[in-house]
């Protein structure tokens, strides 16, 4: 297997090339190359998703990817009146566009090849909604309808499609939307069923379960991975 993750620099993306790495070539992108050349990869792409996918594109191309696994993205906490033009296009371009671009540059080989697996990272926030973070929610909300379309488009060549939706997770990203937000550490996770934040490699292990044979018929499917959060307090 030729696997790529996005956003592989720390938090899930890492965790996730870290499990992942027995299966196959580990290939990982983000825009800190310090950070990548200090991970044990076969090949590494520095990019910014949201200024410049098609170089991804092509190293995607010349690499043979057949396992995408499309991490990377932006959070924004504020009004939805307080967001500019340029916030709404970076967010837009980063959690949604460039997932689907990718996606469309590795299905050829993924076709040619009569297999492949493909798992977004989603948002629990895009399946219950998250109030002054709209436009995260919209983006992560949208990979759960690209990724059930896709899923039927590319049943029939042995590529499954699924997303992985987590809650609050213990990463950087996680707590410094904390710090953004009008809550604490301490009301969110009263918040949680389990009373407790998911760790990254809860979300790596899913993932390796995801793209391994005895996930075959897993295709489509939008799976929370939140210590309890969508179902209720």
């Amino acid at each position: 297997m030729n696997i790529l993750i996005t956003g592989a620099s720390k938090g899930i993306g890492k965790a996730i090339a870290e499990e992942l790495t027995p299966l196959g070539n580990i290939f990982i992108t983000a825009r800190n190359e310090y950070a990548l050349q200090n991970l044990k990869a076969a090949g590494y792409c520095v990019c910014d998703l949201c200024k410049d996918s098609q170089k991804l594109a092509e190293f995607i191309k010349s690499n043979e990817i057949d396992v995408l696994i499309n991490n990377a993205g932006e959070y924004i906490y504020g009004g939805i009146e307080e967001m500019t033009q340029e916030q709404i296009n970076e967010i837009f371009k980063t959690n949604l566009e460039a997932p689907a671009f990718l996606i469309s540059q590795a299905v050829p080989y993924m076709k040619e090849k009569k297999w492949g697996r493909i798992i977004n990272i989603g948002s629990i926030s895009g399946v219950m909604g998250e109030a002054n973070a709209s436009l995260y929610s919209a983006t992560k909300a949208g990979l759960v309808g690209l990724t059930k379309a896709l899923a039927l488009e590319l049943a029939a060549d042995n590529i499954t499609v699924n997303t992985i939706n987590p809650g609050w997770v213990d990463t950087e990203l996680g707590n410094n939307s904390i710090e953004e937000s009008e809550f604490s550490r301490d009301e969110i996770i009263e918040c949680i069923p389990q009373r407790r934040f998911v760790k990254p490699e809860e979300i790596a292990k899913l993932a390796r379960y995801l793209i391994s044979d005895d996930a075959r018929g897993i295709t489509g499917q939008s799976i929370n991975l939140c210590a309890g959060l969508s179902v209720g307090i």
